[in-house]
């Protein structure tokens, strides 16, 4: 892959989920994205930063989450990448079973694979990557 076409780096504070939503609507609009891809867009990026600064950096503002994305075409690849050490996605409870719909947390990666054309993860020396991809 080449050098991605947009770049965000933020420590690792909950408080900077809005600077996060800022970059999202700033690519998004430059690539002339309609308002529903916008939203899911938005909603993905969001959770799998959330997912980096509180589970894989565990909100330790010393580490960094590193957000690339890359334009092929009418695809977009956004990876976004923590400092931890990474966890098993097939471990994470199904939000849709009856025995956790009430409960508060666990929606992430459920609304991550809803919302884009495709979730994976690698887990590197330096930390773990969401890989999001969306056809534009």
């Amino acid at each position: 892959m080449t050098e991605p076409k947009y770049y965000l780096e933020i420590e690792s504070n909950p408080n900077n989920l809005i600077t996060v939503e800022e970059f999202v609507n700033y690519f998004s609009v430059d690539l002339g994205l309609d308002q529903d891809k916008i939203n899911g867009l938005l909603l993905a990026i969001t959770e799998a930063t959330t997912n980096a600064i509180i589970h894989g950096n565990k909100n330790n503002q010393l580490k960094m989450v590193r957000i690339n994305v890359f334009v092929d075409g009418r695809s977009l690849t956004i990876k976004i990448k923590d400092e931890g050490q990474g966890f098993d996605p097939s471990l994470v409870p199904d939000p849709t079973d009856p025995e956790n719909l009430l409960k508060d947390s666990g929606r992430g990666l459920y609304l991550m694979r809803v919302y884009m054309d495709g979730l994976t993860y690698n887990q590197t020396p330096e930390g773990t990557e969401a890989v999001l991809k969306l056809k534009m």
